[in-house]
């Protein structure tokens, strides 16, 4: 028998598919967070004056309005439970398990990996938290007993990206180990092929991993909310990352069969075969 083609399908989340920023369902609520406008201002505002990374200064800004509050909102338990909150974009709970018969079928062996400069717990509270091989995304370090975020651990953001992308590429399935992901493999013996990976995307900071997918050989989807398609800031978002070239094709972020999404995907995996 033919062993089958490994293939990774690796996604950003909020905006992709998920709609929306991740903290803003249920968490900043939680911590009454009302004006969450204002909040985004202020973290800008951190990162300015520190001269500091904006994913950084976001999951600090968390933190200290939980250890204002004295709030355990924080909590692995309670990101999770916030997490289930999320809306999800039509399709995304059906995808996986209809996108994976689809390619086994066609010879492939598909994984999924999520790529995020959202937080970790929210991910996995969600329906579909189960369906990745891995999640690469914003976690905080716990006090001792699991309920108090006292810093980050991981940041994510828009140049780190890149990093993961050569641990899916190198089957590395940690964020920690810095020997392995620097170590030299030959190309064909690594574990997935850039030129057999689709990333999903929406937005500025899915630019580098685009490009860098695409320049390896492999696909980037931009994918676009369509409720919020008339909106010039979102068009021109789109028109800039076709522009620049930094995806392949732009498509509605609905994931249902028959969708154009999922058209576009389909003919992506069979073009995989050819590119064994």
């Amino acid at each position: 028998m033919t062993e089958k083609l490994k293939c990774a399908l690796i996604y950003d989340f909020d905006g992709t598919l998920a709609e929306g920023d991740c903290p803003e369902h249920g968490l900043m609520p939680a911590l009454g967070i009302s004006d969450t406008k204002a909040f985004w201002r202020e973290v800008k505002r951190f990162a300015k004056a520190d001269d500091g990374d904006e994913i950084l200064s976001y999951m600090g800004l968390l933190a200290a309005k939980a250890a204002n509050k004295k709030s355990e909102e924080l909590s692995i338990e309670n990101l999770k439970k916030h997490g289930a909150t999320i809306p999800l974009f039509p399709g995304v709970t059906e995808w996986f398990t209809r996108i994976n018969a689809w390619a086994h079928e066609q010879g492939l062996d598909p994984e999924h990996y999520i790529l995020s400069s959202g937080l970790d717990g929210m991910i996995r509270g969600t329906a579909i938290g189960h369906e990745f091989r891995d999640i690469f995304a914003c976690k905080y370090h716990y006090s001792a007993d699991g309920k108090t975020a006292q810093w980050p651990a991981q940041a994510i953001n828009y140049t780190t990206k890149t990093q993961f992308l050569f641990r899916i590429n190198k089957g590395i399935h940690n964020s920690w180990d810095n020997v392995a992901v620097n170590h030299f493999i030959e190309q064909e013996e690594r574990a997935v092929q850039f030129r057999h990976m689709i990333y999903f995307g929406d937005g500025d900071t899915d630019i580098p991993a685009m490009k860098m997918v695409r320049y390896q050989g492999g696909f980037s989807l931009a994918v676009f909310d369509q409720k919020k398609w008339g909106n010039p800031e979102t068009q021109n978002k789109v028109g800039k990352l076709i522009a620049e070239e930094r995806a392949n094709y732009v498509v509605p972020a609905n994931y249902e069969e028959g969708s154009q999404l999922d058209v576009t995907v389909k003919g992506l995996l069979q073009l995989f075969r050819r590119k064994r």
